[in-house]
């Protein structure tokens, strides 16, 4: 009898085993297609998981990253020993011993289930938790017609990793198992990866984890959201302590540490990444879409088109972190005072005035209707629906944009915000490297999170005052001189079929003296820039800018002398750039270089290069350009002598627009160009005073802000110094008394026979 049950015993055991091993095989196979497909060995080598692109300064500061699931890779060297030894602790002792699959933990769990009726925590390893985040054995698009047995489901899945988790195991060492495990796994507040996790929770780099930040992340594997040390601390605590407690057990940390660490608070420096936060908002947003267009027209080895947003790219920029923080802070600096001199000119009045000065009629009700908000609402109720005027007129929770705390909690209808919104002025600064085109610094407005549109490259505007360059390039490249003097007079031109234009001053005077044209410019007097036109002609005009590096379309009218087509900051810049780089224009680009994750050069960008006036003509616009910090009552004479000391050499043109609707400012040095712009987003808020809103006071301040913040970084090697000079002399003549004295020498004389034989 003893003998017989014996043999029953082997017999199952036998049965049972063969049984295993086939369903093992079948599984692995995926038999008649009954249990679902497992990654080949190729997906084995070459594991895929999504990675963030990542965006980089020209000085190799993160910028910000593009992603479905914000995760960036570690290696097992970037890993602190502390994160290590919690996670071994809590998730995986015996991780050294077994070869993927720890028999001897798993016994433990079926005992304990099946026999005792205990909770005995999960049996996977740290190979099979890596196998389940690699390759998502749990998906539906892994699952086969056996899976949709409740039962059989779960035991063809733990198959699954148990096979996928000893091919790793053979594929792998311990320490890659490990890291993959951690750069694979999910944190909760939209963290991927130990890296972003560490930098989430503690803006700290994973080698710089202690062991009570490392215990807390650790703590999230059992359950991220319940875990949560944002949203449930005490739970988290908890954990943590648990963690703690574990490392204790197996001789990670001491008794006396554990008593010490475990009555700590979980201090946190959270924050979640978006592209609202951090530096460049602006700029990250419209490369974005550049980067979007080059996967789209660049393919992998294997014909498939790259993803910005999962396949890790390495983007580097032009972008100087410091410069770009430089930007940063004077657009705040200035647009904060700006801001509080604008309310205080208002008033209790509205900003959106006419031509006369009256307030438009309608305004906000006009301009809701361009809003996505409206745009739903027509959708869901019909076009003249009186729930619409409900609804916007409804008042809910929101937090909308404040200069003094930077955000505040309110109660507001879509019609109050609107009123909010529409009366802060906007700003647009763009700093460029005009050796080389390389933009180093971009701040698109005053808040990404709440003013979206980038004025840098989006938005054109009138730029007044400070397109009067391009006529007086015009005028040096058709041979005349800086001092070439017209009288500031009444001036009428009459072009066929156009209009007759007479532009008054800005001061609604003339002064009736001669003055150079240099002195002219530095001024900003229209009369003069209006013969120079009238001489010139608009359509050589606008050659001339448009050869410089504008791309915007002008109209050829006499206008146009005082920068009537609108245009973009962006373009602005590139053109002037013109002048410094010795006549030859390079397109402003931003993009240096694009790697793969694995640091692969995929693409170098080069600038695009082409010449466009002579290097004379550049200088002497230079020296034009000079003319509003040299020349009397020039445009530039307020700016701060601390910039402008120790011989350095600037040029600078203000801009204003009609009724200071657009306030500018272009500023040169010999190592870069910069341009600002300042207005309402709509053109008819402005301040009321054309004082007030002139470019001089309200884009001007940023840029002597900046370039102040430049020259005292000594880590930028930006220094004061005067423009270099052609080698070839001068063929046109800048001394203006040695100018008038051969002017005069060759002047027209009275024809009188009587004294001069012919």
């Amino acid at each position: 009898m003893t003998q017989k049950i014996i043999k029953y015993i082997w017999i199952t055991f036998t049965v049972g085993l063969a049984g295993f091993i086939l369903f093992i095989w079948a599984v692995s196979g995926n038999f008649l297609g009954l249990f679902g497909e497992l990654p080949d060995f190729k997906a084995l080598e070459n594991p895929q998981s999504e990675q963030a692109s990542e965006l980089y300064s020209a000085d190799g500061v993160l910028l910000g990253n593009y992603f479905r699931e914000n995760r960036s890779p570690v290696t097992y060297n970037d890993l602190s020993p502390n994160l290590v030894h919690a996670l071994i602790a809590t998730e995986d002792v015996r991780f050294e011993k077994h070869s993927g699959i720890d028999f001897q933990s798993m016994g433990r769990v079926l005992f304990k289930s099946l026999i005792l009726r205990q909770s005995a925590g999960g049996g996977s390893t740290l190979s099979q938790q890596t196998a389940k985040n690699l390759f998502k054995l749990r998906t539906q698009e892994s699952q086969g017609l056996l899976s949709k047995i409740p039962g059989l489901k779960m035991l063809i899945i733990k198959t699954k990793e148990w096979i996928v988790a000893t091919r790793l195991e053979k594929s792998y060492t311990k320490n890659e198992i490990l890291t993959l495990y951690l750069n694979t796994s999910e944190f909760g507040s939209n963290a991927y990866g130990i890296k972003t996790a560490a930098k989430t929770f503690f803006k700290k780099e994973t080698n710089n984890l202690n062991i009570q930040e490392s215990a807390t992340l650790v703590g999230l594997f059992k359950a991220p959201s319940y875990y949560s040390p944002v949203y449930n601390p005490e739970n988290s605590l908890r954990r943590r302590n648990t963690v703690l407690g574990q490392m204790e057990k197996y001789e990670y940390i001491t008794e006396a540490e554990y008593d010490s660490i475990s009555k700590l608070p979980v201090e946190l420096d959270y924050r979640v990444d978006n592209q609202n936060q951090g530096s460049a908002t602006y700029f990250r947003e419209i490369i974005k879409a550049d980067l979007i267009k080059w996967t789209k027209e660049n393919l992998k080895s294997d014909g498939s088109t790259y993803d910005l947003f999962g396949d890790g790219l390495k983007i580097y920029t032009t972008i100087d972190s410091r410069m770009q923080r430089h930007a940063e802070e004077s657009v705040d600096e200035h647009m904060r005072e700006l801001q509080k001199k604008f309310e205080k000119e208002i008033g209790n009045r509205d900003p959106w005035i006419d031509n006369t000065g009256k307030v438009i009629p309608n305004f906000l009700e006009t301009a809701v209707k361009r809003t996505e908000t409206y745009r739903l609402l027509v959708n869901r109720y019909g076009q003249n629906s009186d729930s619409i005027q409900i609804k916007l007129n409804e008042k809910k929770k929101m937090r909308v944009f404040s200069w003094n705390r930077s955000e505040i909690d309110t109660l507001m209808s879509t019609m109050d915000s609107l009123r909010h919104y529409k009366k802060h002025l906007q700003a647009g600064f763009v700093s460029m490297d005009p050796e080389n085109g390389h933009i180093k610094a971009w701040v698109g407005g005053i808040n990404h999170k709440h003013f979206k549109y980038d004025h840098v490259k989006q938005g054109k505007r009138q730029p007044g005052s400070t397109f009067k360059p391009f006529v007086y390039a015009a005028a040096i490249e058709n041979g005349y001189s800086p001092c070439y003097t017209v009288m500031d007079q009444p001036v009428q031109v009459n072009i066929p079929g156009q209009p007759a234009w007479s532009p008054k001053n800005a001061d609604g005077k003339f002064s009736y003296t001669n003055m150079t044209i240099r002195r002219a410019m530095a001024q900003s007097v229209n009369s003069v820039t209006a013969y120079m036109m009238k001489k010139l002609s608009p359509k050589v005009v606008v050659e001339t800018a448009h050869r410089l590096g504008i791309t915007s379309d002008l109209e050829e009218v006499p206008a146009l002398a005082l920068g009537t087509s609108d245009v973009t900051i962006f373009e602005m810049v590139g053109a002037f750039g013109t002048f410094v780089n010795k006549g030859e224009h390079i397109v402003p680009f931003y993009i240096d270089r694009i790697e793969d994750k694995n640091g692969n050069v995929l693409q170098q960008f080069t600038p695009r290069k082409k010449p466009a006036m002579s290097e004379e003509h550049a200088y002497l616009m230079l020296y034009m350009l000079r003319g509003g910090f040299e020349e009397t009552r020039g445009t530039s004479q307020g700016v701060s002598r601390d910039i402008r000391d120790n011989g350095n050499e600037l040029g600078g043109k203000t801009g204003t627009t009609q009724n200071a609707s657009d306030g500018w400012y272009m500023g040169v040095s010999k190592d870069l160009v910069s341009g600002v712009w300042v207005g309402g987003d709509d053109r008819a808020i402005h301040f009321r005073s054309w004082i007030s809103g002139q470019g001089g006071q309200t884009a001007r301040p940023i840029w002597v802000k900046y370039m102040a913040k430049v020259y005292a970084d000594p880590a930028l090697n930006i220094t004061k110094g005067p423009f270099p000079r052609p080698e070839r002399p001068l063929s046109i003549e800048i001394n203006c008394d040695q100018y008038e004295m051969e002017s005069n020498q060759f002047s027209d004389f009275d024809f009188d026979p009587k004294k001069n034989d012919f």
